[in-house]
């Protein structure tokens, strides 16, 4: 028995990037941050208080698409879907670039749920 399955949709891969290769315009997104916290903050810790423990997290809006407008390194400034300015510190933060089409289409698809949620707040006041 022969089966296929047609499907429009297309995987993609986000791109780790270093810092000099994103450009204006781009979408990008944290793939992960690092955050530093003193070491008597830590039960066990075999470290001299003063140390720092560094821990890598995923940030709860990972692969939300972010608009690249400004670049001044480590320094990347992107607008989301609302218009909101992030900054993101490279040397905290590492960034992947998304594919374009995959990033556009998701880009407008938030805009457009934001959209619609603004028209039902409007309309019930």
């Amino acid at each position: 028995m022969k089966t296929s399955i047609e499907s429009e949709s297309v995987t993609t891969v986000a791109a780790t990037v270093a810092g000099e290769d994103i450009r204006c315009g781009d979408f990008v997104t944290v793939l992960n941050a690092t955050f530093e916290v003193p070491s008597y903050l830590w039960d066990q810790a075999m470290l001299a208080p003063t140390e720092l423990v560094r821990l890598k997290m995923i940030p709860s809006d990972a692969g939300v698409p972010l608009k690249v407008f400004a670049i001044c390194l480590p320094f990347v400034y992107a607008k989301d879907t609302k218009g909101e300015i992030n900054t993101l510190d490279l040397r905290r933060e590492q960034i992947v670039r998304l594919n374009g089409d995959c990033a556009e289409k998701v880009w407008n698809e938030l805009k457009a749920a934001q959209k619609k949620k603004t028209e039902r707040k409007t309309a019930r006041t």
